[in-house]
């Protein structure tokens, strides 16, 4: 078969899709990709795999013209490349390939698939949410072939309330549990280097410094449990960075807050942390947190969305109103009783194995032979 793969900006592309794309390769299919990557430059692997790239010039803002243009230049690529099928991902990119594709669909053959990394609109969202996103996503899925879900959530929604031909569920984009194998880490020495004391019990969280990573109610629940020796790292970057520091200063626990920036030792954090802390608004699933299990750690969660896949109270860790600081401070508590932390790390190595990309692929390549 010959596939478009379609994201907005080339960051998603190279995060989540090369072993996707690797696998249909090697089964002898043929894989284009289109997205905006004028800022970052697209993989080597998929030069090597024989990909061609197109530019499209997709906005992460929705309203921006430049997505006018894209829905122009989309369609050239797709009415030239003579496609089986056109596999979209990312809100922006979906709608806008879905629209693009509809003619084709029914003059070529076209089968075009989407990949919903989460819905915006979900148990607890904003009802701004509901009354935008709702509505684009229910009439643009009767332009949807197959309707691929990462969270059980979305699934129900999807194959209920949605018009697609097909709706199915995956778990997520899949992670390579053959890198977490026999990992040997100086927990001593990492900690030395970015600042933690070795005996301190350290939280780990890893991801953009925004708002809806929701940092801030781990910071104040640091302050309400007072207690210096728990420790606080965030590997990422964001433009909460600022408030995340005075807010640290304000609440007289500045000492305690690690914001280590960008990194590429990520593995490497986890094996040196106690537990993993995941206090996001949203996600569709939430592939640092499952990481941070592969690893061994606890997680301490939010109690929403594609979260609630994996995250079960006292088993895997604890879960929590992610506008309490109360209960995040008391799952910290609960978390630090080394007996309780280690059953919860053995039991999560063994429930991360469910997102193995192996797993994923498999189920995947089964939707595109059908």
């Amino acid at each position: 078969m010959k596939i478009l793969y379609v994201t907005t900006i080339s960051l998603t592309m190279n995060s989540f899709f090369k072993p996707h794309i690797e696998m249909l390769v090697e089964e002898g299919n043929y894989v284009d990709i289109a997205c905006n990557y004028n800022d970052l430059a697209l993989d080597d692997l998929y030069t090597e795999l024989g990909c061609n790239f197109y530019q499209i010039d997709f906005s992460r803002l929705p309203l921006s013209k430049d997505n006018i243009k894209a829905y122009g230049q989309l369609k050239k690529v797709v009415q030239r490349g003579n496609y089986d099928i056109v596999h979209c991902h990312t809100p922006n990119a979906a709608f806008i390939t879905r629209l693009a594709c509809r003619k084709f669909r029914k003059k070529q053959g076209l089968r075009v698939f989407y990949t919903a990394h989460g819905f915006h609109f979900y148990k607890g969202a904003p009802k701004l949410n509901w009354m935008v996103y709702y509505p684009i996503e229910k009439f643009s899925s009767r332009f949807t072939d197959k309707l691929i879900t990462i969270n059980k959530e979305d699934y129900e929604l999807a194959k209920n309330k949605f018009k697609a031909k097909e709706v199915h569920y995956v778990p997520g984009v899949g992670i390579d549990l053959s890198k977490f194998e026999n990992i040997q880490v100086d927990k001593a020495a990492k900690r030395r280097e970015i600042g933690v004391p070795e005996d301190a019990f350290l939280l780990l969280s890893i991801g953009e410094l925004n708002e809806n990573k929701n940092h801030q109610v781990i910071v104040r629940a640091l302050a309400q449990l007072n207690d210096p020796s728990v420790h606080y790292a965030i590997a990422g970057v964001g433009d909460k960075k600022g408030y995340l520091l005075e807010l640290a200063d304000e609440l007289g626990v500045s000492g305690q807050l690690h914001i280590l920036g960008y990194r590429k030792d990520v593995m490497m954090l986890c094996y040196s942390s106690d537990a993993f802390c995941f206090p996001s608004y949203r996600e569709g699933l939430g592939l640092a947190s499952i990481e941070a299990m592969a690893c061994g750690l606890p997680i301490i969660t939010s109690n929403i969305h594609g979260i609630n896949d994996y995250s079960v109270d006292g088993v895997t860790g604890f879960k929590c109103d992610p506008d309490s600081v109360e209960q995040f401070a008391q799952a910290i508590t609960k978390i630090s009783n080394i007996d309780t932390a280690s059953s919860m790390g053995h039991n999560n190595i063994s429930v991360a194995s469910r997102y193995d990309v192996q797993r994923v692929n498999s189920i995947l390549y089964e939707i595109y032979s059908n």
